[in-house]
Parts: structure tokens; sequence; C-alpha cells
């Protein structure tokens, strides 16, 4: 059987920063941002329905533009809600395709949307990383070069604290140095595969 660990967080928390621990204790970590770029560009059945949610003023020649899909999605709650309600099902769908197709025995989801998505229900731990929202901006408009109002929208989209604190079994926070994090996270970890 399959061990499926839920890690999630809000986004510019630098959960991202895990994926080498997670590896190194043998886990095979699946990014659903990745998935859901995969998704966007190459599931026609995917595109039609994001068009059909958002109009065509998110493509660009053809194709699905990712800045113009975020400028539409997450210009307010409502619309952040349509692009999960349009999208996820696909995602989902493709995690649970790569998961049944997967040899490990060790799963880790990299999942931003693991409990509005419910793909939270195949796993059997969940782990939250947040950290608070001045240096999440700080870490997005970096990552992502977004402007301040750009990056001011992503963060008013997302969930707060205790939303997570609500859902995930473990909550981690990402405010101070990087190894004092890592080293949380990888503690966990190994207490989760203890416990198994």
């Amino acid at each position: 059987m399959k061990t499926i660990i839920g890690l999630t967080g809000q986004t510019g928390a630098g959960k991202s920063s895990t994926k080498n621990i997670a590896e190194n204790l043998g886990f095979f970590v699946i990014d659903c941002d990745i998935v859901a770029k995969n998704v966007t560009n190459q599931n026609d059945a995917a595109k039609e329905a994001l068009v059909n949610a958002f109009s065509e003023k998110i493509l660009n020649n053809g194709k699905i533009d990712r800045r113009l899909l975020a400028a539409a999605a997450f210009k307010n709650k409502q619309s952040t809600l349509l692009l999960n309600k349009t999208l996820l099902p696909f995602i989902v769908t493709e995690i649970k395709d790569i998961i049944k197709g997967s040899s490990s025995s060790l799963i880790l989801l990299d999942a931003p949307t693991l409990f509005e998505s419910g793909i939270n229900n195949i796993c059997q731990k969940t782990i939250a990383v947040l950290a608070n929202t001045k240096i999440r901006k700080e870490r997005i408009i970096l990552r992502d070069n977004l402007t301040d109002e750009a990056a001011d929208l992503r963060l008013n989209a997302g969930k707060d604290d205790d939303f997570y604190k609500q859902n995930a079994d473990y909550v981690i926070y990402n405010n101070n140095t990087q190894v004092e994090f890592l080293g949380e996270f990888e503690n966990i970890l190994k207490q989760i595969l203890g416990g198994k």
C-alpha cells in the first residue's frame, strides 16, 4: 500500500524548498503546480473549460497564457473559486493517474489546493506550511516577478492561517531560517513514517 502525504500552504510560504528533504527520505514528489501547467497547456478539454469560464481574453496565440489567466482568476474570491471549480477536476484525475503509475510506495503531493480539490481524501496525513504576509509577499514578487498590486491580489485570493490550522494534521511556520524550517519538516515526515 502507498503512503501518501499531502503538503500544502499559502503562496510564498516556501513549501517547494522541502522537495529535496522528502526525496532523500525516499518520497516520490508530485509537484501539482507542474501537473496544473501540463493540464492547462496540453489538455484540450481543460483549455475549453477555462475559455468557457474566463473567455478568450486568457488566450495568447490560441494558447492559454498563464499570466492572463492569473490576472482573471485572482482578481477576486469568486474568480478564484471559478478557477478551482473549472480546473481542479482535471488536475485531480491527472494526479491519481500519476500515483497509480508510480512504483514508489511513498508519495508526497506538493499541492497548493490540497483541501479545495478534495485530493486530501487520499492522503494519510497532511502538512501545511505558513508564513507571515510580509515575508510571503517578498518571496512571490521575487519568484514570479510580480508587481506589488499583482502580489497583493494573489495573497488576498488565498486562505488564511485558520483554514490550514483547522484542516491540516501538521502546521509549520516558515518565518525564520531555512535550516530550522527544513529540520522541522524532516522531523514531521520521520514521525509520520515511524508511526506507519
